[in-house]
């Protein structure tokens, strides 16, 4: 009797686990797609620019920047750490792209999303000199009224030194569109 009943209990187990475990599709909401994309397009406008003050704005008032030097914490200081990126560095041409199965909502909710994808730009020294860099990033987003805003960015990047006399290549990653 008591076997009979363990084996009962189990497959109820079982029976309500399995639904659970199955693989869920990572295939993102294709309107939160567009409205990233978009957010992403303007951002790479804006950090072509070279413009601290509007970078700065598209992170919320508590976000976490993550830089090859440690966590910059909050709005403020974050366009600090862009003002003096650009006063050393122009950047150009950065291309930020999605990976296929980004954004992702956060607990179902429609005002907090994460994503990863990969960014290409080019820069060029104020005392000379010139790179391509590239790498991937991690972003954690929240809604504020009708615009996405970044709460936390993490970049991983490589380095590569363009030859003196060389023309600057554009970066060659693939739209963010499909």
């Amino acid at each position: 009797m008591k076997r009979r009943l363990l084996l009962v209990l189990a497959g109820l187990a079982i029976g309500f686990a399995l639904p659970a475990l199955a693989q869920q599709t990572n295939t993102p909401d294709p309107q939160l797609r567009q409205e990233f994309i978009a957010f992403l397009k303007k951002l790479d406008e804006i950090y072509n620019d070279n413009d601290a003050n509007a970078v700065a704005a598209n992170f919320t008032q508590d976000a976490v920047l993550m830089t090859p030097f440690g966590p910059i914490f909050g709005r403020p200081y974050i366009k600090q750490w862009y003002a003096e990126l650009f006063k050393s560095v122009h950047f150009s041409n950065l291309l930020s792209t999605a990976d296929e199965d980004s954004p992702h909502l956060i607990c179902g909710e429609h005002n907090a999303l994460w994503a990863t994808g990969k960014w290409a730009t080019s820069g060029e020294g104020h005392t000379g000199g010139s790179a391509e860099a590239k790498g991937y990033w991690a972003a954690i987003c929240t809604r504020e009224g009708e615009d996405w805003k970044l709460r936390m960015l993490s970049s991983h990047f490589t380095i590569e030194p363009v030859a003196t006399g060389a023309t600057t290549p554009s970066p060659t990653a693939t739209s963010s569109t499909q």
